[in-house]
């Protein structure tokens, strides 16, 4: 059985992000206008970028976790320009990382734990299972 190391990230999120657009997941309604962190200076193009980042959270918790907030929204950060000044390295929205962690709580597929989120034994399922289905498509 395949897993999530075996598969293209690229290949996987997006297939992932496809497949939670069938399960009860609402975008909030302030993602369209939203910036996914201080860093950048306009929101993103894709209208399904929320999905896309659902997925990508899902994944992170899989190879990283026991993982949290801050974590993540240090993993979803970047240089921030600040004009003649150097660069400095800022962390992303925690905002959506929160919502994104919410979401994936009441589909099952995350849990709290005392260091962290974790992937619930139902998600780590449903991520080999589907590594599986796009390893055996090539």
């Amino acid at each position: 059985m395949a897993t999530v190391y075996d598969v293209d990230p690229d290949v996987l999120l997006h297939e992932l992000a496809e497949r939670l657009k069938n399960e009860n997941v609402t975008v909030p309604e302030w993602a369209k206008w939203v910036k996914t962190g201080v860093h950048r200076e306009k929101a993103p193009f894709q209208d399904d970028w929320w999905y896309l980042r659902l997925a990508s959270v899902f994944r992170k918790i899989y190879i990283m976790g026991p993982i949290g907030t801050s974590r993540l929204s240090a993993e979803y950060g970047g240089k921030r320009d600040k004009g003649t000044k150097p660069y400095h390295a800022r962390k992303g929205s925690r905002s959506i990382v929160r919502k994104c962690l919410q979401q994936l709580e009441q589909l099952g597929y995350v849990e709290h734990h005392k260091n962290g989120r974790v992937v619930t034994p139902k998600g780590r399922s449903y991520l080999d299972k589907l590594s599986d289905e796009i390893l055996n498509k090539k």
